[in-house]
């Protein structure tokens, strides 16, 4: 497999203060600014005049767009004369940043936001506030599922940014579960017993970073594929409302386990200030056993370790309340074309160039994390390890926050409750019941009907 550059944006800035720039950092995931204003200043450097003067300005949330994307746009800026403005934002100030934008009408020409159907109709109103793509020529290479995430009534409004091929599992160092003649964990139990045998050899089990405010999050909605594993038609009865988060036994047993992991001091002693963007240095030093990760984070240890070879990180999905249901996610960042542009051609055109066939390999190629961008016309880059994983479970289940209404959009705020919880500030049950009040607020909002 040729060896892949990790590149990803972050930017961070202060609250009240909207910053255009890009920074590269070495991990594939949402991290801490390293470098400022350099990227974006270097692509404006070799941008030129621009034909006609023409520049697009594009809105994203830290991450979304990386360093790869970043180097097109300068090859865009040669052949068409039209200069791309990146504005990137921190991940927790983005949604609320991005709505005040649609709200007042003052959206930057390409924004971007998640995917989900539920979602981009009630949260981002894609009706109004977006132009309709289905008539573009990369359309109809967008894959079937991750369209149906984008689309309202069969019209595209949106096109994928990321990878979403990649589930979050746990990737793990095989030396060190070879080392010490671990299995991989097949429920809960025998994950413990994983964590227990590495705490033992003085190595810290799993790598979590709440700092960031979002990964530690993922251990609830990507586990919860086991709802509806336990309880067959959960979700739809969580969509007619039919169905309460709180009380569900699946979704405490996760929350409780959560607890525990922290108590039994799997996470280590710095959870609460780790970053993202250090994941793949603390896996590749040899402190950390675990995280949960992509299927690009070989890719990334390696880079910083060569003597880790890209296999020699391996996946399983994460075990909490003994699930064994591959959870996959159709959905994931895309961008937009805000219909309030006057560059809404230009902008068009820069997704047009972004989905042809040279340049989504380049993308490939040149992101970590990117095995297999969901495009048709897209290649495949998967390694051993990875079609490995992949094949082992056979039982798959939509992520909850794509699979039910009304989670996707309050992401933060569970991540915030989820911090309050593991420090003994809230209980698990006052975590889902605030999921389930704050879902109630946004269905009675969007006037969804099996809430009145």
């Amino acid at each position: 497999m040729k060896l892949k550059k990790t590149v990803v944006l972050s930017l961070t800035m202060a609250a009240a203060l909207i910053f255009t720039g890009c920074a590269k950092t070495e991990s594939g995931g949402t991290g801490s600014a390293a470098s400022g204003e350099s990227a974006s200043q270097e692509a404006k450097a070799s941008s030129g005049k621009g034909k006609d003067g023409v520049t697009i300005s594009f809105m994203a949330s830290q991450d979304w767009i990386q360093d790869a994307e970043i180097e097109l746009s300068k090859k865009f800026t040669e052949e068409t004369g039209i200069k791309v403005d990146y504005q990137i934002i921190p991940s927790d100030q983005y949604v609320n940043l991005l709505m005040t934008k649609l709200n007042t009408g003052e959206c930057t020409d390409i924004f971007g936001a998640q995917s989900g159907r539920f979602d981009i109709k009630a949260q981002i109103s894609v009706e109004k506030n977006a132009v309709d793509l289905s008539k573009t020529a990369f359309s109809s290479q967008v894959e079937p599922l991750v369209a149906d995430e984008l689309s309202i009534d069969k019209k595209l409004y949106g096109q994928p940014i990321q990878d979403v091929s990649s589930v979050w599992a746990i990737g793990y160092n095989k030396k060190i579960f070879e080392k010490l003649n671990l299995e991989i964990p097949t429920d809960y139990e025998s994950f413990t017993k994983v964590c227990d045998a590495i705490s033992a050899e003085g190595i810290t089990p799993i790598y979590e970073c709440v700092s960031d405010g979002w990964h530690h999050t993922l251990w609830l909605p990507e586990t919860g594929v086991q709802a509806e594993t336990k309880e067959p038609g959960i979700i739809d009865k969580w969509n007619e409302n039919k169905a309460a988060f709180e009380g569900n036994a699946t979704l405490t047993t996760i929350l409780n386990q959560v607890n525990e992991m922290v108590s039994k001091g799997y996470w280590g002693e710095d959870y609460m200030s780790n970053t993202y963007a250090d994941s793949a240095k603390n896996i590749a030093s040899g402190k950390y056993a675990m995280t949960i990760a992509n299927q690009g984070f070989g890719a990334e240890v390696n880079k910083v370790n060569p003597d880790i070879a890209v296999d020699d990180i391996g996946y399983f999905v994460i075990p909490l309340a003994d699930n064994q249901a591959l959870n996959v996610n159709p959905a994931g960042p895309a961008r937009f074309v805000f219909s309030g542009s006057k560059h809404q051609e230009e902008a068009i055109q820069y997704l047009e160039f972004l989905a042809k066939e040279e340049n989504l390999a380049y993308l490939t190629e040149n992101v970590s994390k990117f095995n297999k961008l969901p495009f048709k016309n897209a290649p495949s880059m998967y390694t051993e390890s990875v079609q490995d994983f992949y094949s082992r479970y056979t039982n798959k289940g939509t992520v909850i926050q794509t699979a039910v209404k009304y989670v996707n959009p309050q992401w933060s705020e569970i991540g915030a409750n989820l911090s309050a919880m593991i420090v003994g500030e809230m209980k698990p049950e006052e975590v889902l019941k605030s999921i389930d009040e704050v879902r109630a607020q946004q269905a009675k909002a969007a006037g969804d009907p099996a809430w009145k």
